[in-house]
């Protein structure tokens, strides 16, 4: 509304919440100077999910310091990883008919257990199969800023992992992306493939289906490993290409997450790939798909401008929108940008996809080449049309407006404002433009 806050990043020594350190802030009000700096949850954007708040230059007692401690204490989970991995194999153990899983607590239970959770709703007969893909067994968390957990369909996991083993990759780091950390560790028993995964996500209910050594509980918005040293260095093991094993990191992180503190948590997980003191890596970046909306192309450009997008459209089974097959305006805007070479990231041809041989990408049936802009310019699957006035390619439904000396919709409201930009208050730029930003 009337001013913008600005991510100043997560300093050492910053207080904690359950969801591990903070981030800091500050907000600027409109044409005024910087505002209070202020720290505030870095996972949860909405004070309902996590209200932690603290002022960057408030002395906090030694009673209330003591008393968060207690608070972040009391909301860890229930189990820790190796209980869970304990508890586990004595699920494994027991006959079919004594497998039950609440659905309530969202929990594996033994026998000990069900009185306990007697009047709660329960899955019984809880098969190998169903153990091996856990994210239909959860209900998905689908607060859009903190989890937002949208799965992959089937469609675009397999074509994820089928990519992936045609590039000549065989370690996955899987960061927001248990669907096909699943896929992985479901064909992990066939005698051919030879693909390993290491999922790194919030969501600490995976901890009770897969060991240390293939689940890290993590928090992406601030490079927080809950497990600590133990769980960092796992990572870090992971990350040393034995044998000629190339590692990738595939993320899909929550859209409604802070792109500034996502990015920083990735150019993290790349420094410790290069802290592997494994030959050639000085001069080279970690290979990486980030999943994202292309409408954030040009936020992930800032922090990684080597990175290039890809037409390809992925889908999501428990989305209502982000669905394939779906025309127009309706598909889903998700795309993948990555930082290889285009030319390498090879689209189904039987998916509508063809190689442009000018752009050296393979691009969507509806992204036509513009001899004046010499790109293939659309974003958005349909056919953009070029504006000489603007002198760019434009979406199809947009025309050209005198008033506002650019291309708009049709039926958009061009009076002139004298609002100026949210940080120096001066007009002739947005806020996300602004010279004074950092």
């Amino acid at each position: 509304g009337t001013g913008a806050l600005s991510l100043l990043g997560s300093p050492l020594g910053a207080p904690s919440c359950p969801h591990g350190p903070a981030l800091l802030f500050v907000k600027t009000s409109q044409g005024k100077e910087e505002g209070r700096k202020f720290y505030a949850c870095s996972a949860c954007r909405d004070r309902k999910d996590c209200n932690f708040f603290q002022w960057e230059d408030e002395t906090v007692s030694e009673a209330r310091l003591a008393a968060r401690e207690e608070y972040n204490r009391n909301h860890q989970p229930s189990f820790t990883h190796t209980q869970n991995v304990d508890r586990y194999k004595n699920f494994v153990a027991l006959p079919l008919s004594k497998r039950r899983f609440c659905q309530e607590c969202q929990q594996l239970l033994l026998p000990a257990e069900w009185e306990k959770h007697s009047d709660h709703q329960f899955l019984c007969n809880i098969s190998t199969a169903q153990l091996k893909s856990p994210s239909q067994l959860l209900y998905p968390l689908e607060n859009k800023k903190t989890n937002a957990q949208y799965l992959f369909a089937d469609r675009s996991c397999q074509f994820l992992l089928n990519l992936l083993i045609d590039l000549g990759f065989r370690r996955v780091l899987s960061v927001g992306t248990p669907r096909l950390h699943e896929m992985i560790q479901s064909k992990a028993s066939e005698e051919e493939f030879s693909v390993r995964s290491l999922l790194l996500d919030i969501d600490f209910r995976y901890s009770q289906f897969y060991t240390e050594d293939e689940f890290c509980h993590y928090n992406m918005f601030n490079h927080h490993f809950f497990g600590g040293e133990a769980a960092h260095e796992t990572c870090r093991k992971f990350l040393y290409e034995e044998s000629g094993e190339r590692v990738i990191m595939v993320t899909d992180p929550p859209f409604g997450g802070l792109v500034e503190a996502l990015a920083s948590s990735f150019k993290k997980l790349m420094a410790m790939w290069k802290e592997t003191e494994k030959e050639g890596h000085d001069n080279k970046e970690m290979p990486m798909f980030w999943i994202f909306p292309y409408f954030f192309e040009s936020r992930i450009l800032d922090f990684f401008p080597n990175f290039s997008m890809m037409d390809y459209q992925v889908d999501y089974d428990n989305h209502a929108l982000y669905k394939h097959g779906k025309t127009g305006r309706r598909q889903s805007p998700v795309r993948i940008f990555t930082n290889l070479t285009p030319s390498m990231v090879v689209l189904p041809e039987e998916e509508g996809y063809r190689f442009c041989t000018v752009c050296q990408r393979y691009v969507s049936s509806g992204n036509q080449h513009c001899e004046i802009c010499n790109s293939c310019t659309s974003k958005d699957g349909r056919r953009w049309k070029h504006c000489v006035l603007c002198k760019k390619c434009v979406k199809p439904s947009w025309f050209h407006c005198n008033n506002c000396n650019c291309c708009t919709l049709q039926n958009h409201s061009c009076e002139k404002t004298d609002i100026g930009c949210f940080v120096c208050g001066k007009a002739g730029h947005k806020r996300s433009a602004c010279p004074s930003l950092s």
